[in-house]
């Protein structure tokens, strides 16, 4: 055990067993909540992600993003109640779409669009993922190949791969942006609540 009561991180765990035991243990935790604690959590974090969201969203014109909607869905994917397990859903948000993308378009160059490509775009970036050690980051990965090689779209698969990263660059930032502004103010009522009334 650690000072704060918690179990030191197993020096042989997997790199990501311990965001698993975390959002198990939070799950977990959660049921045990009255109904008024369920209402207030679910409401802080419906409200943490409609602005990061939005603020995501809406600067994607100016910025020169044609499909900015993509950053308002990973920033509400990012967006966690703690800011920790938000960095690492950022890490594997950021990771997984460069990856996929990068993979993507190697393959669409070299083999052009087809069902063939596309399977072997997702195996790849799933892989590329493994071998980098980021295994929270393949399936994501391999969403992002899945976008790049069947949704339809205008340009080449590169241009496809840059707007991409840039929309989910973009996203993963407002996220950690909005959790990081709540955390400090929650921190702030906290240490004006223990300091008492002057």
């Amino acid at each position: 055990m650690t000072k704060q009561g918690t179990r030191a991180p197993d020096a042989d765990a997997k790199p990501d067993e311990g965001h698993i035991k975390r959002t198990t243990r939070v799950g977990q935790a959660s049921k045990h909540l009255s109904l008024r604690e369920r209402l207030t959590g679910g409401a802080a974090q419906g409200a943490m992600s409609t602005a990061a969201a939005l603020l995501a969203y809406l600067p994607t014109r100016p910025l020169g993003l044609r499909e900015g909607f993509w950053g308002s869905i990973t920033a509400i994917a990012v967006v966690q109640s703690e800011l920790g397990a938000t960095q690492s859903s950022a890490r594997d948000q950021f990771a997984g779409a460069a990856i996929g993308g990068a993979v993507s378009a190697i393959i669409v160059t070299v083999g052009g669009e087809d069902l063939v490509t596309y399977a072997l775009a997702v195996v790849l970036s799933m892989v590329a993922c493994w071998l980098l050690n980021i295994a929270s980051a393949a399936r994501l990965s391999g969403s992002t190949a899945t976008i790049i090689l069947l949704v339809p779209h205008t340009g080449s698969a590169g241009s496809m791969m840059l707007s991409r990263i840039a929309e989910v660059g973009w996203g993963v930032a407002v996220g950690i942006g909005v959790v990081w502004i709540v955390t400090r103010v929650e921190e702030g009522i906290i240490r004006r609540r223990a300091s008492g009334p002057r």
